[in-house]
């Protein structure tokens, strides 16, 4: 099965070519307080696709939608083929199976090793997997994300905070997704770990053809691995495009954001 073939199905649904993730029209509203107002969004195939806006726009909000961990106040979003705010068990277990999510904090099981961490998805998946296969399979991707093999047996307090954020991006790469979600994954890192992260996440993507929509606010990152970024502002997506081009975009927090001196030499 070519890329370009429209039958192509994931779960037995057929995804065509069509953006994994495909948002219009959505609404978040918390009280008084409007947090989105007609967001439209797509996601291509293949993508790094960065996600930036100022404090209290909503990008969090977004990632949550998309998953089904929040329903939205109006709005459509597709997601895998299939209808993300449907309470259907069948459609939800679908994109649970085929998204991976690293949250800002890790959100590792503290009392669990980290290879017991790593199975929790396994278990709820596949519980007629064999122990021991499920033990092969977590050390894997504990290696995968660029830990030593002895990590399977720590508890995430005897790792370092860079380790945590492997420990964690084990965990969602643990049922194999085609797309994984990344909250601030460097935040918290020095540069040189946070250099690091970022090129495990290319190496990734271009080992297990992932769609990333990484969420972050790390100027670095975002000139060294996405493909795109859509920037939220006044409550939606203003644009979505390369860094060359939103670099150009006349609006106020594009301009002091890309081309403030941070921006500058991240750029440089």
């Amino acid at each position: 099965m070519t890329d370009s073939d429209p039958n192509r199905t994931l779960d037995g649904v057929v995804i065509g070519d069509a953006p994994l993730i495909r948002v219009r029209g959505m609404v978040n509203q918390f009280g008084e307080q409007l947090i989105h107002d007609g967001l439209d969004l797509d996601v291509q195939r293949g993508e790094i696709l960065g996600v930036v806006g100022g404090s209290g726009t909503g990008k969090s909000v977004l990632m949550r939608s998309i998953l089904g961990l929040r329903t939205p106040d109006a709005g459509r979003i597709d997601v895998l083929g299939v209808d993300a705010r449907s309470s259907d068990p069948v459609i939800r277990r679908h994109i649970e199976r085929n998204s991976g999510v690293l949250f800002q904090d890790g959100a590792l099981f503290s009392s669990l090793s980290v290879g017991e961490n790593v199975q929790v998805p396994l278990k709820e998946y596949y519980p007629g997997l064999p122990e021991s296969l499920r033990h092969e399979l977590a050390l894997l991707k504990i290696k995968l994300a660029g830990l030593p093999a002895d990590t399977i047996d720590k508890l995430p307090s005897q790792l370092s905070g860079g380790m945590r954020k492997r420990a964690a991006l084990a965990r969602a790469l643990a049922l194999d997704p085609p797309l994984l979600f990344l909250d601030e994954p460097t935040a918290g890192l020095d540069p040189i770990g946070a250099a690091a992260f970022d090129e495990l996440i290319l190496t990734l993507r271009r080992a297990l053809g992932l769609t990333v929509f990484l969420i972050t606010h790390d100027l670095d990152t975002l000139y060294a691995i996405c493909d795109r970024v859509a920037v939220l502002a006044d409550r939606k997506v203003i644009a979505t495009a390369p860094l060359a081009e939103l670099e150009k975009l006349e609006h106020p927090w594009v301009q002091a954001y890309f081309n403030g001196p941070r921006g500058r030499a991240a750029r440089a």
